[in-house]
């Protein structure tokens, strides 16, 4: 708009000269405040977790990992994310599908129903099962116990809690880019002679794969870090259902801090490297929307 206002002018526009029409000061003022904020909120905790980790040597916080407690946490809380980010893929991958290339009656109430667990609290969602699954008060309670299934205080329930969190992220991520590519190239395909999982195989998934890509890191990323639904439904006992999160607060809370943040480094970690890998996929999305 600048530009097309100095060419009807007849003044050209110099490159020092601004699109904007803020004051210098006023520019500086918020690009400080956005860096103030990005130091003491994101910056700071994770050197602080760094340092809380290494403060008493390498060899003490190595030693963290030797815990038998500790490396039952690690792999529970990598069995629930393997367990999750499959059957997510699967529902979202189903869930979008459905929702962009076919109309049929409750498609929108599908669609309000898939934002639920972005609106309900994770305690609340544990409390959900433990209503279900619990006991001799849960609705199917006393048949899981008269068959010996155990659901809550086990595996099976820290991953239906932690599905419940996560299965949103994949199908959100995927609607709004399939519906902005519309069901052309499907019609063209099935005018061609492709069945539906040919269509579905060699058109619409290698459109979507890197919004597929996407939500499937966001998806292990919750599912690793999820805390307040897997708290209600496992029990925290160690050794058994304690994941990552809740056994670096069982550990700060025994005043074990050294090993708190040596778990919690590890956690930061991966988060750094999911960063990382949501930027690699948002540029190849930028550049290559298809």
């Amino acid at each position: 708009m600048a530009s097309i206002v100095t060419r009807i002018r007849g003044e050209p526009l110099r490159k020092s000269q601004s699109t904007t029409t803020e004051p210098a000061w006023c520019r500086r003022l918020m690009i400080g405040t956005g860096l103030v904020f990005l130091l003491f909120l994101l910056l700071m905790p994770l050197v602080a977790i760094a340092y809380e980790a290494l403060r008493h040597g390498i060899g003490l916080c190595l030693a963290t990992f030797v815990d038998p407690h500790a490396r039952s946490a690690i792999l529970l809380t990598l069995t629930v994310a393997a367990i999750c980010v499959p059957v997510t893929m699967v529902f979202g991958l189903a869930a979008a599908w459905a929702i962009t290339k076919f109309s049929f009656r409750g498609k929108s109430l599908l669609t309000t129903v898939i934002d639920l667990p972005f609106a309900v609290s994770p305690v609340i969602a544990g409390l959900i099962f433990i209503l279900i699954f619990s006991g001799t008060h849960g609705y199917l309670g006393p048949y899981l116990e008269a068959h010996d299934i155990r659901v809550i205080f086990a595996l099976p329930g820290i991953a239906l809690a932690t599905l419940f969190i996560t299965l949103p992220f994949v199908a959100r991520e995927l609607i709004p880019i399939m519906q902005s590519q519309g069901r052309e190239e499907e019609f063209a395909a099935l005018t061609l002679g492709a069945g539906g999982w040919r269509t579905f195989s060699r058109v619409t998934l290698p459109n979507v794969k890197w919004g597929l890509f996407y939500g499937l890191i966001l998806c292990n990323a919750r599912a690793m870090g999820e805390f307040g639904a897997v708290a209600v439904v496992s029990g925290n006992i160690k050794g058994k259902t304690s994941t990552m999160p809740l056994y670096i607060e069982t550990l700060y809370f025994e005043y074990n801090s050294v090993a708190a943040f040596s778990l919690a480094s590890i956690l930061t970690g991966l988060a750094l490297v999911t960063l990382l890998l949501k930027n690699v996929v948002e540029w190849r999305m930028t550049r290559r929307p298809s």
